[in-house]
């Protein structure tokens, strides 16, 4: 499921390697490294793209999160786009947030976020110092170990569930697996199997067309 669901919501090559702030990279976009879609390339990926979401505003994110993808051989085109969860729009309550964990940090008083915000430009985050750096330099490495882990995780539990999958449509139906499952679970089973069924008829009947 990972890679198929990546595969579908993945950016097109072509734009990735059009973005001008990367033409600097030259050649070095087109190793095939860069675009493979498998366990330690994702999760590097979005351990990179989520760490540097919170480094300087783009195009430095994107250069950032570009050179770590080439130097960790993760996926570029993930880590990457996951850079612009930063944009024009969310820039004011991701930078306050980072602020507000800053300043907890450090025991000083916060502005409130309407002040922040009225106020907010990058030049002026930038002015508030220690604060914004500290909470952003936190925010970027949980980022990065929850995005690493997280999608280590995710990518485990999704091929168990294949197996089991295959398992199942291959076993006897039996009581053992109705008892076991809950009802959402072996009605879901069932609705696998049924497709999975339907697929291998189609393509007998195609083969049998063909011959």
């Amino acid at each position: 499921m990972p890679k198929k669901f990546f595969k579908r919501y993945l950016p097109d090559p072509k734009k990735i390697k059009e973005i001008k702030a990367l033409e600097f990279l030259g050649d070095k976009l087109h190793s095939p490294n860069l675009w493979h879609l498998n366990r330690r390339s994702v999760s590097r990926a979005f351990a990179i793209g989520l760490w540097a979401m919170y480094t300087p505003p783009l195009p430095w994110q994107q250069i950032i999160a570009a050179v770590l993808a080439i130097y960790f051989n993760a996926n570029l085109p993930i880590a990457v786009a996951l850079v612009w969860i930063t944009n024009p729009l969310t820039w004011a309550p991701m930078y306050y947030f980072a602020y507000k964990v800053g300043a907890l940090i450090m025991g000083q008083a916060a502005f409130s976020f309407d002040q922040f915000s009225e106020l907010f430009s990058i030049e002026k985050a930038l002015e508030l110092g220690a604060p914004l750096l500290i909470g952003c330099a936190i925010l970027m490495h949980l980022g990065a170990v929850l995005g690493y882990f997280g999608i280590l995780w995710v990518w485990r539990r999704s091929v168990l569930h294949q197996l089991e999958l295959r398992k199942f449509r291959n076993a006897e139906l039996s009581t053992t697996v109705m008892v076991r499952e809950s009802y959402a679970t072996y009605k879901k089973l069932l609705e696998h199997r049924r497709k999975h069924q339907e697929g291998q008829l189609a393509e007998a009947a195609r083969s049998e067309a063909k011959g």
